[in-house]
């Protein structure tokens, strides 16, 4: 039985390439979506050679909304499993006075990405089956002032996805919260980031596989990450403020 295909929207990220092989060593034809598709040539035919799956190129930007629908449309199938790993982080001192920049910060994180997976949805909603991933964040839940910007914007994310979740449920569409902690990759390479709390684009890529296959609905990578938020989320909001997180 031939397996449904996988869309990958953003594909030119670490976790979004190493999602890519995952789901084409399992045998599903891919769909790789980014900016500047064309450029990903070399991809395609590497991941053609090793796992012997149809991989398509498709030129998408999350900032145009107004054409997500034609995007949709114009796929060669309508995927099985769609996964979102569109986002940029920014920096946040200069998110905190440029508002530009913040703005893009914002709508790359939350505007495109509910944009198109409410694109997406509606098509998996009349089809009566499909897979939704989103890719949101730890720092969506709760509001730090080293990335409130970003954490703001990956708050909505991960809201608007419980809110699909919850309206797909009995429709045959499973929503699922991918919720990575931090992740060695490009962007944030030269940071000190602590090991036990550090996942590998490789452990994303399989906890997003498990959880199409068993059905969860929020998925922390690394499971410290679920104590790890629930001490942040109580901290009393008169100390919190106080402390330098």
């Amino acid at each position: 039985m031939s397996k449904l295909p996988v869309l990958i929207l953003g594909a030119r990220s670490d976790m979004a390439r190493a999602v890519a092989h995952k789901f084409a060593a399992l045998g599903h034809p891919i769909q790789l979506a980014a900016r500047n598709a064309e450029s990903m040539q070399a991809d395609r035919m590497d991941m053609e050679l090793r796992y012997r799956v149809p991989i398509s190129l498709h030129e998408f930007d999350v900032l145009d909304t107004a054409h997500h629908g034609d995007f949709v449309a114009a796929l060669p199938d309508l995927p099985g499993i769609a996964v979102c790993a569109v986002g940029i982080m920014g920096e946040q001192a200069v998110n905190e006075k440029d508002r530009a920049a913040a703005s893009l910060v914002m709508r790359s994180n939350y505007e495109g990405p509910a944009s198109i997976l409410a694109e997406l949805a509606n098509r998996f909603d009349a089809s009566g089956r499909g897979t939704l991933v989103g890719i949101s964040s730890v720092a969506g839940e709760r509001g730090r002032a080293t990335n409130y910007v970003y954490g703001s914007a990956k708050a909505g994310f991960t809201a608007f996805l419980s809110g699909l979740r919850n309206r797909l449920a009995k429709r045959g569409v499973h929503v699922v919260t991918v919720l990575p902690g931090f992740v060695a990759t490009r962007m944030t390479e030269g940071m000190d980031l602590p090991a036990r709390l550090t996942a590998q684009p490789e452990e994303v890529a399989e906890a997003i596989a498990k959880a199409v296959e068993r059905g969860r609905d929020v998925v922390y990578v690394r499971p410290i990450w679920r104590l790890v938020m629930l001490i942040i989320r109580s901290i009393p909001e008169r100390i919190f403020k106080k402390l330098k997180l």
